[in-house]
C-alpha cells in the first residue's frame, strides 16, 4: 500500500513538467484545490509547507461538466472567427484598422477580467480593491500603500499594489495572445490623483529563464477632476528582469502580448486611486520610431 502511494505520488508530481497535457483542461475542474496547489509554488516566508497528500483531492462533478461545456463553446467560437478573418475581423478591417479598444469596464464582468494584488500577499499591509465607477461606465481602482517591511525576518522591502489583466486563454487551456502588430501606440483615458504608475508588458518568452521578463513605461497622472488621455508608443518601453532594468534591449513583440498592467511602488504611504475609461491601440502614423534605446553588442568582435 505504502508503495503504490509513492507511485502515485511520483506520477503526481512528474505532471508539473507537463502542464500542456491536454487531459488538464478536462480534469481541472474536478481536480480544483489540486490544480490550484499544483501551479502556485511561492510560500511566504517563515510558513511551514502543505504537506497534503495528493490523493487527498476534492472532486467535482458538476464543476467538471460546465467546464468540458465551455471549451467545446471556446472551440467553436475559435473555429467560427478563423473563417471570419485574422482575430475574428473581416480582411479588410484588419488591414485597415487604426483604432481599437482592447478593454472597456461597464459591467462587472469586464471587472473580473482583472486580477489585483499588493504586497499582502507576502505579509505587507497594503491594500487595493477594483469596483466600477460612477454610473458604471468606469473602473476604479483604489487602496491605501504602506511600505512598512512584515516582520518575517526574510523580507526587506514592501510597499505596492497592482492590477493585471487575465492571461487569455483559448479552448482547452490553449494559449492565446494578442497581436497588436498593426499598432505603434497604447492609448488610455485615465484620471489619477497625481502618483506615478508602471505600465506593465507581458509578451510570450521564447525560453523558460525569460518567464519574469516585463516591458514598462511610466505613467504620470495629473490629479485633479478632469480626464486625460495617455499616449505611449511602443517603442518607448524598455526590458526588465525581476524589478531590473536590463542592459540588453530589444523591442517589444507585439504579436506575443499576453497581459498588461499597472502598478504603484512610489514609497508614498497614503490612499491612492486610479480611475480607468478604457485601455485601447492606436496606429499613429506621424510616429515613426522604432526603438527609443541603444542596442549594443556586449562582447564586440575584434
Amino acid at each position: 500500500m505504502a508503495l503504490s502511494f509513492k507511485l502515485l505520488h511520483s506520477v503526481f508530481l512528474s505532471s508539473r513538467s507537463h502542464r500542456q497535457n491536454a487531459l488538464h483542461p478536462l480534469l481541472g475542474p474536478l481536480l480544483t484545490d489540486c490544480i490550484s496547489k499544483l501551479y502556485s509554488s511561492y510560500r511566504r516566508p517563515g510558513t511551514s509547507p502543505d504537506n497534503t497528500p495528493p490523493w487527498k483531492m476534492n472532486f467535482s462533478f458538476e464543476k467538471g461538466v460546465d467546464g468540458i461545456k465551455k471549451h467545446f463553446g471556446l472551440l467553436k467560437k475559435e473555429l467560427v472567427n478563423h473563417w471570419i478573418g485574422p482575430e475574428g475581423y473581416r480582411l479588410d478591417e484588419y488591414m485597415l484598422e487604426q483604432t481599437r479598444v482592447v478593454w472597456e469596464f461597464r459591467s462587472q464582468k469586464d471587472l473580473d477580467e482583472w486580477v489585483v494584488s499588493s504586497d499582502a500577499e507576502i505579509g505587507g499591509k497594503s491594500e487595493a480593491y477594483l469596483k466600477l465607477g460612477k454610473n458604471n461606465q468606469t473602473a476604479l481602482l483604489y487602496g491605501t500603500l504602506n511600505t512598512e517591511a512584515p516582520r518575517d525576518g526574510e523580507t526587506r522591502y514592501s510597499g505596492y499594489c497592482s492590477m493585471r489583466a487575465k492571461l487569455p486563454k483559448g479552448a482547452f487551456e490553449t494559449k492565446k495572445y494578442y497581436d497588436w502588430s498593426n499598432f505603434n501606440s497604447l492609448y488610455l483615458r485615465i484620471r489619477g490623483d497625481g502618483r506615478p504608475w508602471m505600465i506593465n508588458v507581458f509578451t510570450d518568452p521564447f525560453f523558460s529563464h525569460q518567464k519574469n521578463d516585463l516591458y514598462n513605461y511610466f505613467m504620470f497622472t495629473r490629479g485633479g477632476p478632469y480626464w486625460q488621455e495617455i499616449k505611449i508608443p511602443f517603442s518607448k518601453f524598455f526590458l526588465s528582469s525581476q524589478g531590473r532594468i536590463q542592459d540588453n534591449q530589444y523591442p517589444l513583440w507585439l504579436d506575443k502580448i499576453r497581459t498588461v498592467g499597472f502598478t504603484l511602488g512610489d514609497k508614498a504611504d497614503g490612499p491612492f486611486q486610479l480611475e480607468i475609461d478604457f485601455i485601447g491601440l492606436l496606429n499613429d502614423r506621424a510616429h515613426t520610431e522604432e526603438f527609443a534605446y541603444e542596442k549594443y553588442e556586449r562582447n564586440p568582435k575584434v
